[in-house]
């Protein structure tokens, strides 16, 4: 089968940060299609006040969050993991077509089939005006972010 997404469920706390860190990296590649692979084709969320269902309607409510929030970097950090299911807290950082920042943080519950793949995200988040000079995450934003970058209990988040 093509849409299997390793690791597995249930997690080990190895595999729960190995799936932490690959999502990071793939909403780091601001790619929509690429991104709406790691979920069932049929998956739920809620963002924010959205309540995307399927592939198709992540890959458009990815295309709008990406073409709003420009020089998106973001970190996500493990929290909670129990056989199929992780929690995660992330912040990101971002700016709009008026170079005005932001550093967004939230939290994640996600549960996975058995194939690997998301079936339910549910995400909590608040934006925090920053100045530009405020920022924290570094590094070229055509890449993931790099190992020896800091995460966000180092950056004191």
């Amino acid at each position: 089968m093509s849409d299997v997404r390793p690791p597995l469920p249930p997690f080990t706390r190895d595999t729960a940060l190995v799936k932490v860190r690959g999502a990071e990296d793939g909403w780091n590649t601001r790619d929509p299609k690429r991104v709406a692979l790691a979920y069932t084709v049929d998956s739920q969320w809620r963002n924010r006040a959205e309540f995307p269902r399927g592939r198709e309607e992540i890959i458009a409510f990815l295309t709008r969050k990406w073409a709003r929030e420009l020089q998106y970097r973001l970190i996500k950090e493990l929290w909670a993991f129990e056989g199929n299911r992780i929690a995660v807290r992330f912040a990101y950082e971002w700016c709009d077509d008026s170079k005005n920042w932001f550093r967004s943080y939230g939290n994640e519950n996600w549960e996975f089939d058995e194939h690997g793949l998301m079936r339910r995200r549910y995400a909590s988040i608040n934006d925090l005006p920053i100045a530009e000079s405020e920022r924290k995450f570094h590094w070229d934003q055509a890449g993931p972010r790099p190992a020896d970058h800091p995460g966000l209990s180092d950056l004191g988040l």
